[in-house]
């Protein structure tokens, strides 16, 4: 496993990520209630401030269209490491920076886009549009109106080249308690299963978590954690998981050195040779 540290975002308002309680004496002298819904989970707010938006749900600060490069950095962490043209799919698209990031990439073919509330991609449709440059009329994207756990537990198997989680704010603090599944041993099994060979998972987390961490080391071979600083509060998390153990591989999976191998032949580089199959 490697671990490194990436340093403070520079706007000031740091990652949208940061559990700030809308309704504070600040946030209603400052904010501007643009819609207001009953979503899946609860009341689903946008609100603006000043000239950027948020998205608050159930009175919980989910995100903005301040400067997120934690967001962002944990799709294109994902698509520069996946097999071209890569088939990405990118659960929770908040105010679409993640999805605009990674179209700018030459290597991606492909962005399934889940997201189970209407009105959130509604709204990227409308306001949030001039902040992601449209990245929803992208030919390369696919939108679906869907949760991720139902979505990932039909999906067929090795048919995504990446997959990238950030539906909430990490294991240890789920404004959604459904999203646990994810974080746990069947929802990361359920992403080894989809994915390619050579195909990478990627996980946002609000804070670090040891324990997914290590479930992560179970079911990949290797496992990176990027902890990205903040301008306020601990730093944002990005857990990458490489080269999923399939069914058999689970203790007995190619080294470092075989999961090279396979990337390689993903890309026509090498062929297989019988050592190397599972």
């Amino acid at each position: 496993m490697t671990f490194s540290q990436v340093p403070k975002e520079s706007d000031a308002g740091g990652s949208g990520h940061c559990g700030r309680v809308s309704g504070s004496p600040l946030d209603a002298q400052d904010t501007i209630v643009v819609e207001r819904v009953l979503g899946c989970c609860g009341e689903l707010v946008l609100q603006r401030c000043d000239a950027h938006y948020e998205i608050v749900a159930n009175g919980v600060f989910l995100m903005d269209t301040r400067d997120s490069g934690s967001e962002r950095l944990h799709a294109t962490a994902a698509a520069d490491r996946m097999p071209p043209p890569g088939r990405m799919l990118i659960g929770g698209l908040g105010v679409g920076f993640s999805l605009a990031a990674v179209l700018a990439l030459p290597g991606v073919g492909e962005v399934h886009v889940l997201e189970r509330e209407p009105a959130v991609l509604r709204w990227n449709q409308g306001p949030l549009a001039l902040f992601n440059g449209d990245a929803l009329r992208d030919p390369r994207v696919r939108t679906h109106e869907a949760d991720v756990v139902d979505w990932l537990a039909h999906a067929p198997g090795c048919s995504l080249d990446a997959i990238c989680l950030d539906v909430d704010n990490g294991p240890e603090w789920l404004v959604s308690p459904g999203n646990g599944w994810l974080y746990g041993n069947d929802g990361l099994r359920t992403a080894a299963r989809v994915l390619s060979p050579a195909g990478v998972l990627t996980i946002w987390s609000a804070a670090p978590s040891p324990a997914l961490v290590a479930r992560m080391k179970e079911h990949f071979i290797q496992v990176d954690v990027t902890e990205v600083n903040v301008a306020r509060g601990q730093p944002d998390v990005i857990v990458l998981g490489r080269g999923p153990r399939k069914p058999g591989m689970m203790h007995t999976g190619p080294t470092t050195a075989g999961l090279a191998r396979i990337i390689d032949r993903s890309r026509g580089k090498e062929p297989e040779t019988p050592h190397d199959r599972p």
